[in-house]
């Protein structure tokens, strides 16, 4: 495995920023990407029974806005928001709420605080209590504390991996250690050495080499269970992204713990929650299936 981490040898910094900085290839980010999805979510906070802004710590961001259904039994999907731990909100993705709720599946968006203001180290330390929040207040929820998964996006993706290699009891005596059922890191961050190299994003995370070693699942934070994961990759993403997600399913697939590569067809690292977000998506059914089995 150790072949893996050498890889930065090789790239200049231009090619950094290339591989790991995609808002540089939307330039549609700001004025069609974004409007899309706030617009969407609005729609669906209208329209889906929720709660939103549930404190779950004492960070200014660390609140949950949840979509349910009328199911006692249902299946509930926690989702971390992508931004490279330094952009976004959990309100702008409302949006994914819809097609799982319309299938018999609750959501739960995690809002958590982001750098500069913190660090990774902290906002991961935030998810667990997010994740612990969402178990102990379960009932009260509204949801079934024995049917939790964990989504997330980019470095949502890389905290759904920190969730995965999370040994829950030491977090909290009362947690199990199978607190979550199943995995999806969706174009994880899987080995943060190569976004600490990359200035134009770690100008604002501001991550030390100690940090990017200590916070990588790669190195520190396998998985904890024999959960099942699919880790999710869009077919148009950077050879960096697929290397990340590739890495990671090659270190900790076995025959007891599933950890299988879904590649979405044609899609860059934005447009694949455009695909996540249609019912008749092989993607949201492939997650669908995996949520509720």
């Amino acid at each position: 495995m150790s072949d893996v981490f050498t890889f930065h040898e090789k790239f200049s910094p231009e090619e950094f920023e290339t591989q790991y900085n995609l808002r540089t290839g939307r330039p549609d980010y700001e004025v069609t990407v974004i409007p899309d999805w706030l617009t969407r979510s609005e729609t669906a906070r209208e329209t889906i029974p929720c709660q939103l802004d549930i404190r779950y710590g004492d960070g200014d961001k660390q609140r949950l806005d949840i979509f349910t259904t009328a199911a006692a039994d249902a299946a509930t999907l926690v989702y971390f928001h992508g931004g490279y731990w330094q952009r976004g909100d959990k309100s702008i993705y409302s949006f994914l709420a819809k097609p799982f709720v319309d299938a018999g599946v609750n959501v739960i968006v995690v809002g958590y605080d982001l750098c500069p203001a913190v660090t990774i180290t902290r906002i991961c330390a935030e998810a667990r209590e997010a994740m612990a929040y969402i178990f102990r207040h379960a009932k009260d929820l509204g949801i079934h504390a024995e049917k939790i998964s964990v989504m997330g996006h980019s470095a949502g993706g890389h905290i759904t991996e920190m969730m995965m290699g999370t040994h829950w009891p030491d977090v909290g005596s009362d947690l199990p250690e199978m607190l979550i059922k199943s995995g999806i890191p969706v174009s994880p961050l899987s080995y943060l050495e190569p976004v600490r190299l990359t200035q134009g994003l770690n100008s604002g995370i501001r991550m030390d080499a100690d940090e990017a070693e200590l916070q990588s699942p790669m190195k520190h934070h396998p998985p904890t269970t024999n959960a099942p994961q699919m880790v999710v990759v869009g077919g148009a993403e950077t050879a960096e992204f697929h290397r990340q997600t590739r890495m990671y399913c090659d270190a900790f697939n076995t025959a007891e713990r599933p950890v299988e590569m879904y590649v979405v067809p044609d899609v860059d690292h934005f447009d694949e929650l455009n695909v996540l977000s249609d019912p008749q998506s092989p993607f949201f059914l492939k997650t669908l299936e995996l949520i509720t089995r």
